[in-house]
This record gives C-alpha cells, sequence and structure tokens, in this order.
C-alpha cells in the first residue's frame, strides 16, 4: 500500500521573525489562509488516507502538528527529540511503516512545499508508485523544469528516457538519473539553462521502504543499527529514552548523499504540477500577489508612495509604509524586521546573529 510521509521539522530562518522556533515556516499560513502543513495534508486527500500518513518533525512542535492536524492518528506523529537531517527521518519512517506494511511503498515530502494543482500531485505520485511496482528496487524523484538559474536548488541531470508503465494515464516525461548537482555557482547554474536537460531537485521521493532499508544497510549501516533499535523499543515503555539516545547519537546527513548519489537505478519523473519552495519572503509575493502599486500585504497596510514592498503583520497592528521601494516589512509581536528585498537572502543571518548574542527569546 502506499504511505505519505511528510518531513515537517525544518526551522525556516529566511522567514524570521514570522517564523521562530516554536512555530517555524511550515507552520504559518504564509501562502493563503491555511498554514503549509495544513496544505501538504489536504493535498493527500483522495491519494492516501490519514492513517497511512505518518508526519515527522521535532519533538517540541508535536503539540502545534497535533492541533493543526486532528485528522491523522497519534501513532502517525513522530517527534524527532534532535535534528539529524533527511536520511535518519526517512529511514525510522521506512522502519516505522514497515512493521504493519512490510510491503510499503512510500511517498515522501517536505511540508513548505507550494503545489498546484492537487490532480496533477496525484496523477505523479500515482506513476511513480507504478514505475516503483513494475521495478521495486528502483528509486524515483522528481524534478522542476527550471525556469531561471537557481542557485539555490540542487540539480538533477537527466539521462535516457524511461517508458511509463504499460496502462498508465500520465504523460509525465520519465527519465533515468543521470547525476545529481550541488547548489551551482550564478555561472553554471546558467549553463545548467542553456545546456537542457536538467531540473530542479524538488525533495520528492517514491519508492519502497524495504528498497530505502538496503540501502541504508548498504551505505549507512550505523545510522540504520540505531534507527533498528529505535523501532524494536517503538511499543515499549522505554520508546522515549531508547529515541532520544539512539537518535542522538547519529551523524545527520541528507538522503541525497547516504544514498541516492550512490544508487545506481534512480528515475526522475519530470513534475507535472506547479512547485513553489517558498525559500524567503519573495515566494510570498509569488503565491499571494500584487496590488496595483507592486506591494504584497498580509494585516493592515497604509502605504503611501512604497512600491515594490511586502509587509507582513496582521489586523490588529497597522503598519504604514512611506517612500518605500522594493523593502521588506516583517512585524510581530515582539520583532520588526525592515530590509530591502535584495537582502531577503541573508535573513538567516539574523537568527545566527542573535544565538551570538544570546537572545533567544527571539528565536
Amino acid at each position: 500500500m502506499l504511505h505519505a510521509i511528510v518531513m515537517a521539522g525544518g526551522a525556516g530562518t529566511r522567514f524570521w521573525p514570522a517564523s521562530r522556533a516554536a512555530l517555524p515556516k511550515q507552520l504559518l499560513a504564509l501562502a493563503g489562509t491555511k498554514t503549509l502543513l495544513e496544505d501538504t495534508i489536504d493535498r493527500l486527500d483522495g491519494l492516501v488516507p490519514p492513517d497511512r500518513t505518518m508526519v515527522v518533525t521535532a519533538a517540541r512542535l508535536l503539540a502545534a502538528v497535533r492541533q493543526q492536524l486532528p485528522l491523522v492518528p497519534a501513532s502517525g506523529l513522530v517527534g524527532e527529540p534532535c535534528k539529524r537531517d533527511t536520511a535518519p527521518c526517512i529511514g525510522l519512517a521506512a522502519l516505522l511503516v514497515s512493521r504493519h506494511d512490510p510491503d510499503a511503498t512510500m511517498a515522501v515530502m517536505p511540508s513548505d512545499h507550494v503545489i498546484r494543482p492537487a490532480e496533477k500531485f496525484h496523477e505523479a505520485i500515482t506513476l511513480a508508485a507504478e514505475i516503483v511496482a513494475a521495478s521495486p528496487g528502483r528509486l524515483v524523484t522528481f524534478g522542476i523544469p527550471p525556469t531561471y538559474p537557481a542557485e539555490s536548488f540542487g540539480y538533477i541531470q537527466t539521462g535516457e528516457p524511461i517508458a511509463p508503465p504499460a496502462g498508465t494515464a500520465s504523460s509525465a516525461k520519465v527519465h533515468r538519473v543521470a547525476s545529481f548537482k550541488e547548489k551551482p555557482a550564478a555561472s553554471v547554474a546558467r549553463d545548467y539553462l542553456a545546456a537542457g536537460g536538467y531540473l530542479w531537485n524538488a525533495g520528492i521521493f517514491v519508492w519502497k521502504a524495504r528498497t530505502i532499508l538496503d540501502a541504508l544497510a548498504a551505505h549507512e549501516p550505523e545510522c540504520l543499527a540505531r534507527l533498528e533499535a529505535i523501532a524494536a523499543a517503538w511499543d515499549t515503555s522505554r520508546r522515549d529514552d531508547v529515541f532520544a539516545q539512539e537518535f542522538s547519537a547519529i551523524k545527520g546527513t541528507s538522503i541525497d548523499y547516504a544514498v541516492l548519489e550512490k544508487a545506481t537505478d534512480v528515475a526522475v519523473i519530470e513534475a507535472p504540477f506547479s512547485w513553489d519552495d517558498l525559500g524567503g519572503w519573495s515566494a510570498v509575493a509569488r503565491q499571494r500577489g500584487v496590488d496595483g502599486a507592486g506591494n504584497t500585504v498580509v494585516g493592515r497596510h497604509l502605504g503611501i508612495d512604497s512600491t515594490g514592498t511586502i509587509v507582513h503583520s496582521d489586523d490588529h497592528h497597522l503598519v504604514v509604509t512611506m517612500g518605500l521601494e522594493d523593502m521588506l516589512v516583517v512585524h510581530t509581536s515582539d520583532a520588526t524586521l525592515v530590509a530591502a528585498r535584495s537582502h531577503e537572502e541573508a535573513v538567516r543571518k539574523v537568527v545566527a546573529e542573535l544565538e551570538k548574542r544570546g537572545w533567544v527569546e527571539y528565536l
């Protein structure tokens, strides 16, 4: 059966001060009226039922996640005691779903992407599951056709085409993965765009739980051994102690480094859906649109001679801007950010500086 694994443990530091340690970006309504996490779970409706949905988050966020996702059973909410990147997260999820479904197929996805329409997402995941059913040892990932030479995304170089399984309803293109590329310099990204045959790595995967566990056994045996110890204690009174002890001892690494870049049978589906990973405040403007002056406003705002500015506040606090051009103004109850939009990638430096100064109440 198909299971959904939603990774919801990110920090979202580029969305400070709205995104905080106790309420990171996936728990915020940045792209619409629902939070990114709620939107991710809603997108699964009709594809994977709540009782086959697992959300892996940070232990400190479990209460907030539970409040936002009342239909997901408590057994489907997993709180990591510390951050160890995606390979341990996915490995543990594979072990847990395999306890009750040894032949499980996993659709693994982040919780902070905006994907539309849901029907095309369903089509793509179904195609991936069909590919895996036909070739159980194959790992499937998704690539996004690049629209500009992005430096902030990893890239997938496509290889030879793969014929989709007979009878599939999707017309999406499928290729073997020739190679994975790290986030490139601007000049390299321009070369990728000009050459063609490169896709942005969306970080969405479909594979058999058994296949990914076998790959971790081959490439990350120490990590897998600790995850197996956690899974063995999962239904016992020792779960929390074993989880904390074993998980903290794992050396964190991404599933890309741990498995995908070493695997020999990886397919990439060219995504038939629109995709935005909401990497910074300009993504809010892309998703919410702009007014006649080119401003994007969330909350109460009075703009005078202000253009191209993003204002994010609430309806209980008035933000007035005068003579601003291409600026970013984010107001919360205890912190306000004012920055040029050209500096939005550097917002994460604010978080680093706050940590350095010990101003933890603002993190």
